[in-house]
């Protein structure tokens, strides 16, 4: 038994009164996979014709087993008489391995019957994370202390999306999953097995992406539909899908979302470099310009404008100033202290005010007004002011004449 393919006109031509019955499918559409079709008895007469649609594949069972299968558009003699064909197009070893492994063996038929496969890409089928994923976030990543290596930032994302799947395998499809039906729907298949299935090969496609050598950052997932087919065909996380006779073909991100506790660690990161970018800026700048006062033979002014920048930034330009003296052709001068100097004693009619050091004239202090000691007198050494009749300097100790 199997198919002769007729010629292309013939179905409207002479030979239509031979076909005792005419078996055909309608579109089957996007919802349809799989679909049942034989006459009314339930035995396909000989020279009936079976016509196979666009992004169809036809197989014969007779008894439950495979005798002959195409998935070649076109009109098809069923012939009782002749071996099985296997115009099979794309399914060519397929069709001959189911038929080595269901080969009608001589018994009586007890029903006949086309399965329709739809062979086209299904499309438009929705997913979604039920919960976050945890995601490697390259673009923030900071510097391990412990071994002084680039480690990303660990987030949690929430994606969804589309993916399209095709039916590869019309034997596996039949015997792992829809079996002997009238019709099997994508809806009876996306909602079972393959809805947990789906959301792991997007788990392995998100692990993947965000791994050490591909550092896609997360919110920039849905751009990279050419790596993620790349890496679907060089991975196959599709693999248990497979041995159900079924391949996705695209997986495609709509949107993806962080939960609220990444969302605040990636805010908590951009402040803290913003401030490591403004410091590092600063020691910097600030470095080039101790470099040039050094080249420039900077003096004294300059250090002290160093020391008190380094001390109101708790040291942060102490690294910055080494290496810049370090590079300058001329190294700046450190100031030295000057020990302190003798009090000089008050000449002519002036004294030295008791409550504010200030050289004065008159019987007030010019600076804070303080009046004048009743006798003037003053201690040479140190400049204060003595009771009258004093020998001794009430400050210093100094002997007075």
């Amino acid at each position: 038994m199997g198919l002769i393919k007729a010629a292309k006109n013939a179905i409207g031509g002479t030979l239509h009164d031979q076909w005792k019955e005419a078996i055909r499918c309608e579109d089957l559409g996007n919802d349809i996979l799989m679909k049942k079709k034989t006459t009314p008895t339930g035995v396909i007469s000989n020279k009936s014709t079976i016509i196979v649609g666009p992004g169809q594949c036809a197989v014969i069972y007779d008894n439950g087993r495979v005798i002959d299968a195409t998935a070649e558009e076109g009109n098809y003699v069923f012939d009782d008489s002749s071996t099985p064909s296997f115009f099979a197009g794309d399914f060519g070893p397929v069709f001959k391995e189911m038929w080595q492994r269901f080969t009608y063996n001589g018994q009586t038929a007890k029903q006949q019957a086309v399965f329709f496969f739809n062979t086209k890409e299904i499309i438009n089928n929705n997913f979604g994370t039920q919960t976050p994923i945890m995601y490697a976030d390259w673009l923030h990543s900071y510097m391990n202390e412990i071994n002084g290596t680039l480690t990303p930032l660990s987030i949690s994302i929430r994606c969804h999306g589309q993916y399209t799947f095709k039916i590869v395998n019309p034997a596996l499809f039949m015997q792992e999953i829809a079996g002997m039906s009238e019709t099997y729907t994508k809806a009876d298949l996306v909602e079972g097995q393959m809805k947990s299935e789906i959301l792991e090969v997007v788990q392995n496609l998100i692990n993947e992406l965000g791994s050490e050598t591909n550092k896609v950052s997360p919110l920039d997932l849905p751009n990279k539909t050419d790596e993620i087919k790349q890496l679907m065909a060089e991975r196959e996380f599709d693999t248990p899908i497979r041995e159900r006779g079924i391949a996705i073909k695209s997986i495609a991100f709509k949107s993806v979302s962080l939960d609220e506790a990444s969302q605040k660690k990636i805010d908590e990161y951009e402040i803290d470099a913003n401030a490591r970018r403004l410091r590092g800026q600063a020691v910097r700048d600030f470095g080039a310009g101790v470099k040039g006062a050094g080249e420039n033979g900077g003096g004294f002014g300059g250090v002290m404008g160093i020391n008190m920048m380094n001390q109101t930034s708790g040291g942060m330009f102490t690294g910055a100033m080494q290496s810049a003296f370090q590079d300058a052709s001329t190294p700046v001068q450190q100031p030295v202290q000057q020990p302190a100097s003798e009090p000089v004693q008050p000449a002519g009619d002036t004294w030295v005010c008791p409550q504010c050091n200030s050289t004065a004239t008159g019987k007030f202090c010019g600076e804070c007004g303080t009046k004048k000691p009743e006798d003037g007198k003053v201690c040479p050494k140190c400049g204060a002011p003595v009771q009258p009749g004093a020998k001794f300097c009430g400050e210093c100790g100094e002997k007075l004449q």
